[in-house]
């Protein structure tokens, strides 16, 4: 009996002639009716083998899923028509900015193209910022090929960026002290088979020196130093600037529609803002790649969306801990996830999730009180002092895995002009920048069949971060605000940030006048009050800088209105 005859026989097994697997073209095709969600992400997981290349292509129909159709901006115009660029990006998140920022060490035409109003407004901006060790990582999957050399690149990639990353270390704690021979194997396993070199075992006495407010009830810990934190969507702005600062071009509001493909190449892509005929196109559009590859005339792939929650706690509960953290609990039930942890963040609060429950939703960014209340009944186990009296906000992503919860990072199997940067979730923004070399060189050899290509003589890796006035000390800031009196205006109280930085924000390679872009670059609307003293200010910052009426001065995307005018003389 072939492998395709046993996926069959168990589909059977638990779902009679309702649904089956087919393979061809080097894929396994599923297709049939199902009631659940659920239901049809099982029979795709039965027909998977993780980390392998042969890949799943969903075609089950689902009775309880309704496919919403993305939203798409409302910009209409033809700022891109007959653009001719040497390589269109899809996709503003981590992966995205990472490869374009990379891309620009050479002399060409590169153009990103976002859907949304700003970068990093999906995944890339709704995860935890945590800088992956690998410790759940076994060789043979591409997840750890990338992990250990993108995790060691960190340091020098956010100092030539100037965004903040700490190595805070990463502790997996166990209550069961009779496990720890068999985690003990494990950690050495990992340490000396799968290259994960900093992991080791910890005592409780050595936990608790470290970390005094965790559990009493942790016996041991597995400890791996070399995990950290970052921003993400600070992260992914600075890639983005970089790149903008070395040639590359980023239009935001800008959707991919549709492509002309002829004789196995991509010839134009349709977008809202105009159609652009590229050489090479590079496929990260996150929870939207499998659609892109089919638009391509690739899709060998499919994804299917995971939603995980995270929780933000006031800076006040930063002191409770200094690291990431976890208790690990030994379960014979199949999960993607840890079922959450705690995060020592780089702007010292802490940040608790992330859970992870699979939708058909792909924008699915609702939060549900459930997600909240599971996973801090759970980290509560690791961190008692853990309160819910202590969230500021919450947010909610959605990751992009495919059925073998692996990355793709490859050029197109049937369309000659696309490489996909596809499958990223969790580990992908630790792993980018080793992805985005890969991906570079595969680029290169591309078009290098086409032309020679030059390197760019001028590119320069550093970017300047915005001053953040809070973290300096008194004799440095009072020389920046006697330079500069607008940095002595003070517009957020909660966060400390200054009109001058939010100037500076609204005069930096990516301009994004909108009271959650200048959020996001310079954190007035991050704190305690989450905006509610400082929100009027920054917009009329905004208006008066853009030199518009406040009204036309936007939270975040066109549609979303924070003024409508005035209602007296």
């Amino acid at each position: 009996m072939n492998r395709i005859e046993r996926i069959n026989q168990k589909l059977k097994k638990r779902f009679g002639d309702a649904v089956r697997c087919e393979e061809r073209e080097g894929c396994r095709y599923m297709t049939g009716t199902l009631a659940s969600w659920q239901d049809v992400v099982a029979a795709c997981e039965m027909a998977a083998d993780k980390y392998s290349r042969v890949h799943v292509v969903n075609d089950i129909q689902c009775r309880e899923a309704t496919p919403r159709p993305p939203r798409l901006p409302s910009l209409r115009d033809q700022a891109l028509e007959g653009d001719t660029p040497d390589v269109l990006i899809v996709g503003g998140g981590i992966s995205g900015v990472s490869i374009a920022r990379e891309l620009s060490k050479w002399k060409l035409n590169i153009l990103l193209v976002e859907k949304e109003a700003d970068l990093a407004l999906q995944a890339s901006g709704r995860n935890d910022g945590e800088v992956h060790p690998g410790i759940d990582l076994g060789k043979g999957s591409l997840k750890h090929y990338y992990i250990r050399r993108a995790n060691a690149m960190y340091g020098r990639v956010c100092e030539e960026l100037d965004v903040p990353f700490r190595r805070v270390g990463q502790y997996v704690c166990f209550e069961k002290g009779y496990l720890k021979p068999l985690v003990g194997l494990y950690c050495a396993w990992r340490k000396y088979h799968d290259g994960i070199e900093d992991t080791r075992l910890i005592s409780k006495k050595e936990l608790r020196m470290r970390e005094p407010n965790f559990s009493e009830d942790f016996r041991f810990a597995i400890s791996n130093p070399s995990s950290g934190c970052v921003c993400p969507y600070g992260l992914t702005i600075a890639y983005a600037e970089n790149a903008v600062m070395n040639g590359a071009r980023v239009s935001l509001n800008t959707a991919v529609l549709a492509m002309e493909v002829q004789n196995g190449e991509i010839v134009s892509v349709q977008t809202n803002r105009g159609t652009v005929y590229p050489r090479l196109v590079i496929n990260a559009a996150g929870v939207f790649a499998d659609d892109l590859a089919a638009m391509a005339g690739d899709r060998f792939f499919s994804i299917h969306p995971r939603r995980g929650t995270n929780s933000i706690l006031d800076t006040k509960a930063g002191h409770l801990m200094h690291s990431i953290a976890s208790i690990k609990e030994i379960s014979l039930q199949k999960t993607h996830s840890k079922g959450g942890g705690i995060l020592h963040t780089v702007h010292d609060n802490l940040l608790v999730g992330p859970d992870a429950v699979e939708t058909w939703e792909k924008e699915d960014t609702a939060t549900r009180r459930q997600s909240i209340e599971t996973v801090f009944a759970k980290q509560k186990k690791t961190m008692p002092r853990l309160s819910q009296g202590d969230i500021i906000t919450y947010f909610t992503g959605v990751r992009a895995p495919t059925f073998e919860e692996d990355f793709i990072i490859e050029p197109g199997r049937k369309t000659k002009n696309i490489i996909h940067c596809a499958g990223i979730q969790s580990p992908g923004l630790t792993t980018a920048p080793a992805v985005a070399l890969d991906i570079e060189q595969m680029a290169l050899a591309f078009l290098r069949q086409q032309k020679p290509v030059e390197k760019n003589e001028a590119y320069n890796p550093k970017r300047k971060g915005i001053p953040v006035l809070r973290e300096m000390s008194d004799e440095k800031r009072s020389e920046l605000i006697r330079q500069n009196p607008d940095y002595g205006v003070i517009v957020c109280r909660c966060e400390e940030i200054s009109k001058g930085e939010i100037l500076d924000a609204l005069r930096s390679p990516i301009v994004v006048p909108t009271v959650d872009g200048i959020k996001k670059r310079v954190r007035p609307g991050m704190g305690r009050c989450q905006g509610g003293f400082c929100s009027p200010l920054v917009a009329s910052i905004i208006a008066e800088e853009m030199d518009i009426p406040l009204s036309q001065v936007r939270k975040s995307s066109a549609e979303s209105v924070v003024t409508y005018g005035k209602i007296g003389g």
